[in-house]
């Protein structure tokens, strides 16, 4: 519902206007001014914040015009209680009021005239689309933003003059006021017409599609990722912008939703977003010879349906859940796993996908996770020798079946978290949830605040005790280097700039590859300066998208996790790790059921085996699940070599053979039947066009 203050600033909203009729009817005029001033600051407050609550006011029939309009009411009621009924001023206000109400139809029938139109029937990223159409600049942000609210507040001239004029008994304030309001209200909206014709709106949709056209037929992309989904599954796409950019055929992007695309990660390939599925179909994509889809959604059959190319379901990571052997795989011409466990999963799920239709093919993506060699080895002799341990807990959200064995969060988080600040020797907590932890479950969000506030106390005793040391003058370096990172960032962030608007974006959004660089290379400079911002030993909950999940990884000695891909990826490092049975399976049956736990110690809901674990953290050599991880990490993820992008792109030269050469068949079939010279009873009618006739003879072969 908000914050305090929101809820607090919504309250005073809502019994302020109860207050001004009581102001009003005694009448006040001093009374008035000051609750009115107190509604004024407290929904401009709300509108600042972007609370919740503003919508739920307006659900409740206490909209933000209702909300203006019955001030402007009682202003005038103040009036006729004041005896001014009588008066000029009287007349004046309630016929500047019913004008400047007026004024809002046209106000808000421009704003909304002018981001229709500059609403593009297809954004991109890293694309030149201006010397093929013109896209003028979008209109001043100062017009557009909180639009409503801005104009809405123009009354305030016209109130604070009447109750001037009521308290000194003179109509000149009033009607000074009364001008102000109308005259500015009058301004705002000629200032807006030019803006919803002529040369300052976007070309038409077909303008814009066409260009696109033949930006398509010069480009000639070959790999296309294709993604829907909603703004919290941004990170599912991103997670492939890395491994698209090192493809060895010209990859684009292409984005179904809007939201997506204004979260997606920065990248040097070519992007476009087309949220209808008519402009997609319509798109040019015939150089295109395959197409990769991450996640399995409905709007993926407006790709589907294309012949032309083969169709490949990759996925956002590779784990033991459901969703990694969902019967929608069988619409892929291909499936890719990264390792042997990929291809066993889909048989024993026995859902429809062939084995021969299977590729392992690897995970690109984690190339950048280190082992507990490498993490040890960057480490100084003294570091390495009195560090203490991290480990990570980072358990997956609740999901939308309410299944106890999704999450430990709920039955066993706590148990975990205790256990671990307390170790002895001491370790290092390391608290990173899943994104989503919490929108389900109200039970999982409670737990979630629980065990922050059991990390956050952990972390201030241990910071009050003297046998916990660090480095100040080192701190307070790395400080630094954090801030002048971060601000070297934001100025990178301040030249690229927010665009005034879609077409704008869409117009101007080609990557600078050196800047793109740069920030590559700041990023890392960031994260290294993190890790050292702050003490060793120090216990931290770290959400929000920086540091990366695999940052946390490689300062991490072992991990506490559930059945997720956070466990398949964490396998690539070599390290210990524990997986919680919350499901109450039991063992045997539990890793029966789950490859990825394989090599892992098995915690129940109260955590007493994490001894094992720790255990094998203190003392690597004495660790008994030490070669199990190893032959389960090549089971998972396929071998170290050839790498992991080399098989990927192994794989998407074969499917772009296979697709040329169906579609050089299609043509050789098509030309055979053109030209009379053969009759082939096997040839595959194309989805327009083809006859009953021909269809039946097709099925009869």
């Amino acid at each position: 519902m908000g914050s305090a203050a929101e809820l607090a600033a919504a309250a005073l909203v809502m019994l302020g206007f109860p207050c001004l009729m009581l102001a009003a009817l005694i009448p006040s005029a001093y009374a008035f001014a000051a609750v009115a001033a107190m509604t004024y600051l407290a929904d401009h407050y709300l509108h600042r914040k972007g609370s919740y609550l503003i919508n739920r006011l307006s659900k409740v029939r206490a909209g933000l015009s209702i909300r203006f309009l019955i001030r402007q009411l009682l202003l005038i009621l103040l009036l006729a209680r004041m005896s001014l009924s009588d008066n000029l001023v009287f007349y004046g206000a309630i016929a500047c009021f019913i004008a400047f109400y007026g004024l809002q139809a046209p106000h808000g029938a421009l704003i909304t005239l002018i981001r229709n139109r500059r609403r593009m029937p297809v954004a991109t990223r890293n694309i030149d689309l201006k010397s093929r159409i013109r896209i003028p600049d979008a209109p001043p942000q100062s017009l557009l933003h909180r639009s409503a609210e801005k104009m809405l507040h123009l009354d305030l001239f016209a109130v604070i003059g009447l109750l001037v004029a009521a308290l000194a008994d003179s109509a000149v304030a009033g009607f000074a006021g009364i001008a102000l309001t109308v005259g500015l209200g009058t301004l705002y909206v000629l200032v807006l017409m030019p803006y919803v014709r002529g040369r300052k709106i976007p070309p038409k949709a077909d303008d814009v599609l066409a260009a696109m056209d033949e930006w398509l037929a010069a480009y000639k992309p070959e790999t296309v990722l294709y993604f829907s989904g909603s703004k919290d599954s941004a990170y599912q796409v991103n997670m492939w912008l890395e491994t698209m950019e090192q493809l060895d055929t010209r990859p684009l992007i292409i984005l179904r939703e809007r939201v997506i695309l204004n979260n997606l990660a920065p990248t040097t390939v070519p992007v476009i977003c087309v949220p209808g599925g008519v402009h997609l179909m319509n798109l040019d994509l015939s150089a295109v010879r395959v197409a990769l889809y991450a996640a399995n959604v409905g709007k993926n059959i407006h790709l589907l349906r294309v012949p032309t190319m083969k169709h490949v379901f990759i996925g956002h990571g590779d784990s033991d859940k459901l969703a990694s052997v969902n019967p929608y795989s069988k619409a892929y011409d291909e499936v890719w796993t990264a390792g042997r466990a990929g291809r066993d999963r889909y048989a024993i799920a026995d859902v429809g996908v062939r084995d021969d239709d299977i590729v392992e093919v690897g995970r690109p993506q984690l190339a950048p996770i280190q082992s507990l060699r490498d993490r040890i080895e960057g480490l100084s002799g003294a570091a390495a020798d009195g560090r203490c341990p991290t480990v990570l807990y980072a358990p997956t959200w609740e999901g939308w079946d309410g299944n106890p064995g999704n999450t430990s969060i709920v039955l066993a988080g706590e148990n975990i978290v205790k256990k671990l600040v307390k170790a002895d020797p001491p370790v290092r907590v390391l608290y990173k949830p899943h994104p989503f932890t919490g929108t389900v479950s109200k039970a999982a969000g409670a737990a979630h605040r629980r065990i922050t506030a059991l990390i956050e106390k952990a972390a201030a005793a241990r910071a009050a005790d003297s046998g916990f040391t660090a480095d100040a003058a080192a701190l307070e370096q790395a400080k630094a280097e954090l801030a002048r990172v971060e601000a070297r960032l934001a100025e990178l962030g301040s030249v690229d700039g927010d665009k005034g608007d879609e077409a704008e974006a869409t117009r101007d959004g080609v990557v600078d590859v050196a800047q793109h660089e740069e920030i590559a290379r700041l990023r890392a400079e960031w994260n290294d300066a993190y890790w050292r911002s702050f003490p060793a030993h120090e216990h931290r909950v770290i959400t929000g998208a920086e540091p990366r999940l695999y940052d946390c990884f490689n300062v991490s000695d072992a991990m506490v996790s559930d059945i997720s891909s956070v466990v398949s990826d964490f396998i690539a490092s070599g390290k210990p790790y524990a997986v919680t049975d919350s499901g109450e399976l039991g063992v045997e049956e539990f890793k029966r059921q789950n490859t990825a736990v394989r090599a892992a110690t098995i915690l129940s809901n109260s955590a007493a085996e994490l001894g094992a674990l720790l255990d094998a953290v203190r003392d690597p050599s004495a660790d008994p699940l030490a070669e199990d991880r190893g032959e389960l990490k090549r089971y998972l993820l396929g071998p170290d070599e050839p790498k992991s992008i080399d098989q990927f792109n192994a794989a998407v030269a074969d499917l772009a053979h296979k697709s040329e050469a169906r579609n050089i068949g299609q043509h050789a079939r098509s030309g055979a039947k053109d030209g009379g010279t053969a009759e082939l009873t096997t040839a595959v009618p194309g989805q327009r066009g083809a006859s009953a006739g021909e269809t039946d003879g097709v099925s009869a072969g």
